[in-house]
């Protein structure tokens, strides 16, 4: 007979590890066995409550009837009734009465379910997977000193076999949960990104707008002053002396607003395409600077920069210009090369001069690095600065866009 009994309770085990098979989730785990758990312990209440990786809080997954410990989607473990076993100072936990148990009452216990639904009678065992407890499986009975030793063995069997099944799906959980954060981290960043991009292009075309209107409006209303000017400085009546200043101020401004117009409206970017947009920047930089700085452009890329987007062309030349326009002020170096090339699908856009390098300013808060990562970021592109063989270089590189996107554009 006790022969036929064992026989029986392990096939009542082997049922509750076939059950377990193919189960997704806790709550149709828990569904799955209930009803098989019932029959080696008999109980009018059951729980698994799962330890949350890492943290202070565990879930509770109900069959029988549903309670406000499984409402919740996540307790305090120092404000269990089962604290003691959750936080491994026990493996296993028997009561007569829970409502009467100190054990089960303490300051801070959340201890009402067990008073509103009469839960009585309870045992308890910590489900352990590689000596770490993952959580706790319970037993409860209305009636009062309903469980005992034995009850409490075939409850340790069975977390046993809870266990290994009830980590894995832990585990699966923490990592889809990872994924779905990481996603919307990724997609806010991308909204960002893309926001951000739209208000670039925006300020991009209003830039150069008034850059059209300064070269419409304003320069020609100074060039019309300054040959007024020229031609009072031929009247005999007006001393030459007192209007040269003028005229040489007005001259001063009048290229300072070409220069303001010119970086504005990027016209040769416009005609002529990134690479010679770039040459010519540079060839005008060097010259305005006065100084002796040996300088070239290298174009490797066999025209690959035309298939680039009009915001994607605007934000490289922005970034060369503002690395050509450091390097020629404050590296105090005699030799600057531009590189663009082309190399397994992507696009290198490279400054070095031989100057230097880059200070503790230039890396500040606000400065022109600063910028050019930013512009760098909005056109999802590699940016990075640094020595390297005696030279500082600016470095920013980003996919090509395929041949594909290209004639579905």
């Amino acid at each position: 007979m006790l022969e036929d009994a064992s026989a029986a309770l392990f096939g009542q085990y082997l049922t509750i590890s076939r059950l377990l098979a193919g189960q997704l989730d806790f709550h149709s785990a828990i569904r799955a066995v209930a009803k098989e758990i019932n029959l080696i312990i008999p109980n009018d209440h059951m729980d698994v409550c799962i330890i949350t990786p890492g943290s202070t809080y565990h879930t509770a997954y109900e069959s029988g009837f549903e309670t406000d410990w499984g409402k919740r989607s996540a307790a305090l473990i120092a404000n269990s009734p089962i604290r003691d076993l959750l936080t491994g100072k026990v493996d296993q936990m028997l009561t007569a009465d829970a409502s009467t148990d100190p054990a089960f009452n303490f300051p801070g216990a959340f201890s009402k379910p067990i008073f509103d639904y009469g839960l009585r009678s309870r045992l308890h065992v910590a489900l352990k997977v590689h000596g770490e407890v993952i959580g706790a499986l319970s037993c409860s009975s209305l009636q009062s000193d309903f469980y005992t030793a034995a009850d409490l063995a075939r409850a340790r069997s069975i977390a046993d076999l809870l266990a290994p099944y009830f980590f894995a799906l832990r585990a699966a959980e923490q990592a889809k949960r990872s994924a779905i954060i990481e996603a919307e981290a990724r997609a806010r960043e991308e909204g960002l990104r893309l926001g951000a991009l739209r208000l670039t292009e925006a300020l991009e075309a209003e830039r150069q707008r008034i850059g059209m209107d300064l070269h419409d409006q304003t320069l020609a209303d100074l060039t019309r002053f300054a040959k007024r000017l020229e031609r009072l400085s031929l009247m005999p009546s007006i001393s030459g002396d007192t209007l040269e200043p003028l005229f040489r101020s007005l001259q001063h401004s009048m290229q300072d607003l070409r220069q303001i117009i010119e970086e504005a409206r990027p016209s040769v970017l416009q005609l002529f395409g990134l690479a010679d947009a770039i040459e010519n920047h540079l060839e005008r930089s060097v010259k305005d600077s006065g100084m002796s700085i040996d300088h070239q452009l290298l174009d490797e890329t066999d025209g690959a920069t035309d298939r680039l987007g009009h915001s994607v062309r605007v934000a490289l030349f922005r970034i060369a210009q503002e690395a050509i326009n450091n390097a020629i002020r404050h590296s105090q170096g005699d030799r600057i090369t531009v590189r663009l090339a082309c190399s397994n699908g992507k696009l290198l856009l490279e400054i070095r001069d031989s100057g230097i390098g880059i200070g503790k300013v230039a890396r500040r808060p606000g400065s022109g690095l600063e910028n050019m990562a930013t512009r760098a970021r909005l056109i999802s592109a590699g940016f990075n600065y640094g020595r390297e063989n005696d030279e500082t270089f600016v470095r920013v590189c980003m996919p090509l866009p395929d041949q594909a996107q290209e004639d579905h554009a």
